[in-house]
């Protein structure tokens, strides 16, 4: 699938995104050459992951891994091949694994185990030197507005803290395709690269660490025209 994967970006993706939308990339410069990695970003559209992938190298391509929803993506046969095959996406259980009924005995460390499970391919891509894309906020918000942070990545840092994090704010994508939309609309994207986070040793604190960083970058930006 790695030629399909090279097609799909050089024949459609980057020509699409060239014709659609203008990218204003400040600081590519940060985004990480080679894994393990994580980049973490706000998320307003279907097209967040795509503009993405399209900052990276082709030669990156088989080692970036999107991470998204398995109920969402994986909820028909066609749409299952493209992602897994073509986006090379990681699809993970939003349930958090099986549920339990209150009182049922459960403790702390059985519900940290129960969560846990569904990184345990985001884990194991990290073993392997590939670079995550992940969107903490779980599913696009309303548009142009940043959502609280879930608190998967934060786990993942714990597990292994010297694999970078690195923020990432876009600027626009909401507008270009609302949730909900099927249409382009053109509009000029702006992207900010934001440094490595620094890591504390400590899960706590982490997640909203993350929130305050992506809305600095934001804050870099000048007010949107129009």
């Amino acid at each position: 699938m790695s030629l399909l994967r090279r097609l799909f970006m050089l024949v459609f993706l980057r020509p699409l995104l060239l014709v659609a939308i203008g990218l204003n990339v400040r600081h590519r410069h940060r985004l990480p050459q080679q894994g393990p990695a994580i980049v973490i970003a706000n998320h307003n559209s279907h097209l967040d992951t795509f503009v993405l992938l399209s900052l990276f190298p082709v030669a990156l391509l088989d080692r970036l891994r999107p991470v998204a929803a398995a109920d969402y993506f994986l909820r028909n046969r066609w749409l299952a091949w493209f992602t897994l095959n073509v986006v090379n996406m990681i699809p993970i259980d939003r349930g958090g694994g099986r549920k339990r009924s209150a009182g049922d005995g459960e403790t702390h460390s059985d519900k940290d185990r129960h969560i846990a499970q569904p990184l345990q391919g985001c884990v194991e891509a990290l073993q392997r030197g590939e670079i995550l894309v992940i969107f903490p906020e779980g599913s696009r918000g309303a548009t142009e507005t940043l959502s609280r942070f879930k608190g998967g990545v934060a786990r993942l840092k714990e597990q292994m803290p010297d694999v970078p994090v690195i923020p990432v704010f876009m600027r626009g994508l909401g507008r270009i395709l609302p949730k909900g939309e099927i249409l382009l609309v053109p509009v000029v994207v702006d992207v900010v690269v934001g440094e490595p986070l620094p890591w504390a040793g400590q899960r706590a604190g982490f997640t909203p660490h993350m929130e305050a960083a992506v809305a600095a970058l934001a804050a870099e930006l000048a007010p949107p025209s129009g």
